[in-house]
């Protein structure tokens, strides 16, 4: 197999997974191994959201480069594919909605309770069906959502338990609520961002479950903007801030004017050399948006 001129990981944080535990004089040898060539970053912009990844590229040259690693685990696969699900939700969510949308948790009345996971998802079709209709005679901003289904049912205990939860730009609450007709319990909320923008509630809403949980977009949603450079930040920078944590708030709040540093996250690999750097930012709030959001912040409430 011939060698191309550098050596991408396709999945780098199932690479890079762990805090490094070893001497300081081990870390730095980690991070200056002569094979790395350089340090890509990959911006992800959701919204007022920007997340960057980090990561090393090597020279192809040395046959050290080459790593083997068995196929991950039926169970690390589901993790993984679990949580590549929650950071697509998340960032879907924070590039299509605001503070003046609304989510909704729905349920059911005993007379209503689907009888299957299949039925459960039709009554969200009818749902969307009929918000689009009110949408459509009040002339009102195409319908956007994405919702979750969870549905669990103890067949031991003769139990069953639905309920969607939805995140949508159809701001009549009342509406939103009086729309639902299956009965059980309905509470509709605006949306109230933090300075994570809405990944809490994207969060919450695929909390982790043994049940099944399954989500749908409307095909309008906009997708969060993706670029990749490979001069944004140099190989020493990089090497620098992996070892001393507290340069990374100057540093990145300079590479993206407008954004404030909110966090970094610092991995090694017992595989291969380098760091992965993750790192979270939040744009900066405009003047008028500022007393916007002062005067409508009334915290996230869940229930």
């Amino acid at each position: 197999m011939p060698y191309s001129s550098s050596y991408i990981l396709e999945n780098y944080e199932d690479i890079y997974d762990i805090q490094f535990e070893d001497s300081i004089e081990e870390k730095i040898e980690a991070l200056r191994d002569k094979n790395i060539k350089k340090y890509r970053v990959k911006t992800i912009k959701s919204g007022q959201m920007l997340e960057c990844e980090i990561y090393p590229i090597w020279k192809t040259g040395n046959k050290d480069v080459r790593m083997k690693k068995k196929k991950p685990s039926r169970e690390v696969q589901k993790n993984l594919n679990e949580k590549n699900t929650k950071k697509k939700i998340i960032r879907l969510i924070n590039t299509n909605f605001t503070n003046e949308d609304i989510w909704a948790t729905f349920t059911y009345d005993s007379k209503h309770l689907p009888g299957s996971p299949e039925q459960a998802k039709k009554d969200m079709q009818n749902y969307i069906r009929r918000l689009n209709r009110y949408v459509r005679k009040n002339k009102l901003p195409a319908l956007k959502y994405i919702y979750v289904t969870e549905y669990e049912e103890d067949e031991k205990k003769g139990k069953k338990r639905v309920h969607h939860h939805i995140v949508m730009n159809f701001r009549d609450r009342d509406a939103a609520e009086k729309i639902w007709d299956k009965g059980g319990r309905t509470h509709s909320r605006r949306l109230q961002p933090d300075d994570y923008g809405l990944e809490g509630l994207a969060r919450y809403i695929t909390k982790d479950s043994k049940n099944s949980k399954r989500y749908t977009t409307s095909r309008n949603l906009e997708k969060p903007k993706i670029t990749i450079a490979d001069s944004k930040m140099t190989k020493r920078k990089a090497e620098r801030i992996a070892r001393e944590q507290n340069l990374a708030s100057d540093t990145f709040e300079k590479l993206y004017e407008g954004y404030i540093f909110n966090d970094i996250d610092i991995k090694f690999s017992k595989f291969v050399s380098g760091a992965y750097l993750y790192v979270r930012m939040r744009q900066r709030d405009k003047p008028h948006m500022r007393e916007k959001n002062r005067k409508s912040k009334g915290g996230l409430e869940i229930a």
